[in-house]
């Protein structure tokens, strides 16, 4: 993983220092809440409805063993221990004080973290792939081009106060395991005709008020030109994007009010001066980063022998068996596989973690994969390098730290947003109902049998649950004063990339077991054989849905 070298330390410690005094200022009354509010949301800090909430930076979801040890250290001293796990893969704590963020920042600063740029209008944390670098369908390992785009746009300038929030993230295989379509920029590395890395460019998606899936302004960029053309882009926004409102302020709304080819256009003009300038990549600067990112030292193991363990183990105990097919996955080196450390488990906040959880992933990830971590985008752990005969023994002490949950990309698997318990922005709580729906479908045996299922939660239309790109989408809404939830239905975050579509009026909270049981009923009847849930709703369409959905409960 990247390594800071003494520019980035130097320039973390002054950022500590700098908002220590600001802080400090603004705890004496010598800068107003107006005044301090960008300061405090360009270094991750937002005032939620109950307490502070700091959002910590975690590129690309890469951590070191060192890094969740202190991680855990924070929640217990400075929270009440525990953290939670961001769709954007940051780690967010929600009962630090304000007076203790700059203690908070210095202890991270000390183990090469920070939380810059983690809100504010600016540039946020690029995020790519939790399996990159070891994933067996990648085409080229995207991180260390999510570095470049780190160090490029950390504190740059012209880039610091922009319309609106940006999003970028990075896909590097065959399959889009980074919702590349529903960011501001999606990035895909592919080969020309020529054989030749570069990207395809997708630009203005997004979710929120107004989903939009992203554009092809640039169908193969060479890698060296990827921070001019990043820089283009970000151009043509800074200049037109709107600020008067900042419901219409994302890049989302610019490309769809100027269209797509005019803004391709303007993108090819603004590119004219920047093309081969400064920010063109050398090789040897592309070679350099991806020295960061070098595979670890594996073994070569009895390949043969240690399968046939794994296979005795599955089938003498059952569990291990269903947390084997269903949490792990091939590896590009034979005698190895990828772990997802689900964090859904029943009555556990989706995406939350303990102080004594971190303690124990940081022991196991050097036990068990190089000492290293990833978050994800479905606000789960992975442990990346994981010996196939060492599957059964981190199964056992996952089991014994509540972290076995044999249930990655399954119904229980939900993507969830703090909602009404913690957000000031909140329609709706969230965590509530995913507790209700995991609780009602507790049987793996019907988790199985309805097959890879993604069901996405947000508590208001800002959608930080990916609600609109979940099969199943559930929306928080308000209605005079009472928590309602709308569904959709149809959303994927794929490279098929598509908006779920509104079921029709929305529900109590205490419906939506129900509501959810009824869809997939409707899911059951009519799927042909081995047909998912996106591919029969998308053969079938939205009418046996809503006839069965409606016929069954008295929607608000």
């Amino acid at each position: 993983m990247y390594a800071y070298d003494h520019y980035d330390q130097q320039l973390v410690d002054e950022r500590v220092a700098q908002f220590r005094d600001q802080t400090s200022r603004y705890l004496a009354g010598d800068l107003t809440d107006a005044e301090f509010l960008p300061l405090r949301l360009q270094n991750g800090l937002y005032v939620q409805r109950l307490a502070p909430m700091l959002r910590i930076a975690v590129p690309y979801g890469l951590l070191s063993a060192v890094q969740v040890r202190k991680l855990a250290q924070i929640t217990r001293d400075y929270d009440k221990g525990y953290a939670h796990i961001s769709t954007r893969q940051n780690i967010q704590i929600n009962w630090p004080r304000l007076e203790d963020v700059p203690d908070i920042l210095a202890e991270l600063a000390s183990v090469q973290m920070h939380a810059i740029q983690t809100s504010g209008n600016c540039i946020r944390n690029t995020t790519t792939d939790q399996f990159a670098g070891v994933a067996a369908d990648e085409i080229e390992d995207p991180r260390p081009y999510c570095e470049i785009i780190r160090q490029w746009s950390t504190l740059h300038p012209e880039f610091a106060f922009l319309p609106r929030k940006f999003k970028i993230a990075v896909c590097g295989s065959h399959e889009d395991r980074a919702a590349i379509h529903a960011h501001d920029i999606g990035l895909e590395l592919h080969a020309n005709s020529a054989g030749e890395m570069g990207f395809r460019v997708l630009v203005g998606g997004g979710l929120g008020r107004t989903p939009v899936i992203g554009s092809e302004i640039c169908q193969w960029l060479e890698r060296r030109h990827l921070l001019s053309y990043l820089e283009a882009i970000l151009r043509v926004y800074n200049k037109h994007g709107r600020r008067d409102n900042k419901y219409k302020a994302r890049i989302k709304i610019l490309v769809k009010a100027m269209g797509v080819d005019a803004f391709r256009r303007a993108v090819e003009t603004e590119w004219a001066s920047l093309k081969d300038g400064p920010t063109t990549l050398t090789e040897s600067e592309m070679a350099r980063m991806a020295t960061f990112f070098t595979p670890p030292p594996y073994e070569q193991p009895d390949a043969m022998s240690d399968k046939a363990a794994v296979a005795a183990a599955a089938a003498a105990e059952p569990l291990f068996a269903n947390w084997l097919r269903r949490n792990t996955v091939a590896h590009r080196v034979d005698g190895y596989r990828a772990v997802t450390v689900s964090l859904k488990a029943t009555g556990n906040p989706p995406g939350d973690v303990s102080d004594s959880q971190l303690d124990l992933l940081a022991d196991l990830c050097e036990q068990f994969s190089f000492g290293e971590l990833r978050t994800t985008h479905q606000q789960n752990i992975v442990l990346a390098d994981v010996r196939e005969r060492d599957l059964h023994a981190l199964w056992r002490s996952l089991q014994a730290g509540g972290l076995a949950s044999p249930n990655a990309g399954y119904l229980t698997d939900i993507i969830c947003c703090p909602g009404g318990d913690f957000c000031s922005l909140a329609n709706a709580k969230s965590i509530p109902v995913a507790e209700a729906i995991q609780e009602r479908f507790d049987d793996l045996d019907y988790l199985y049998d309805m097959g890879p299922l993604e069901l996405n939660i947000s508590g208001c239309m800002n959608a930080c649950g990916h609600h609109h790109i979940g099969h199943i989408g559930i929306l928080g809404v308000d209605k005079k004063g009472e928590e309602f939830y709308q569904v959709s239905l149809g959303g994927s975050q794929s490279k098929d990339a598509s908006i779920g579509k509104i079921l029709g009026p929305s529900f109590s909270r205490s419906e939506m077991p129900d509501v959810i049981e009824t869809i997939l009923s409707v899911y059951v009847a009519e799927r042909l054989e081995d047909e998912t849930f996106l591919q029969a709703f998308r053969r079938i369409g939205m009418q046996p849905f809503k006839e069965r959905v409606y016929a069954r409960v008295d929607p608000q």
